[in-house]
């Protein structure tokens, strides 16, 4: 199995989370599915200015990765349990991939006979 680093901003993978996120070390990646297996780490072994995670997974997965095909969930805990209120910096233990549903292009010959197929419907609806 080749892994095949890949860089991805932070932003991108955190949304919500990323001014609440600590910097991680390594983190395991889970690809949830049939068998939740774990198959890499991410890090940010780019240095503390490139703000982004450095995935080692899989090339297969590091294609569909890199064509958002998966949509990111997170392990995490508070990084200061005492603490309370919205702005809790939190630390994050895993993070998890679900791949997207593949939706089958229509083509446009179907669409075209729906088109009609509807035309015809309102047209017997309106007598």
């Amino acid at each position: 199995m080749t892994y095949s680093p890949l860089a991805i901003k932070r932003p991108q993978v955190l949304g919500d989370l990323y001014n609440l996120c600590d910097t991680i070390d390594q983190v395991p990646i889970i690809l949830l599915g049939e068998t939740n297996t774990n198959i890499g780490f991410a890090d940010e072994s780019l240095g503390k200015y490139a703000d982004a995670f450095l995935f080692h997974v899989p090339e297969e997965v590091c294609k569909k990765l890199a064509t958002s095909h998966y949509i990111y969930s997170f392990d995490y805990e508070y990084s200061d349990p005492e603490s309370t209120g919205p702005h809790r910096r939190i630390t994050l233990k895993c993070i998890r991939l679900t791949g997207r549903k593949v939706v089958a292009p229509v083509s446009r010959s179907s669409k075209k006979a729906a088109l009609l197929q509807e035309q015809a419907d309102e047209a017997v609806s309106s007598k």
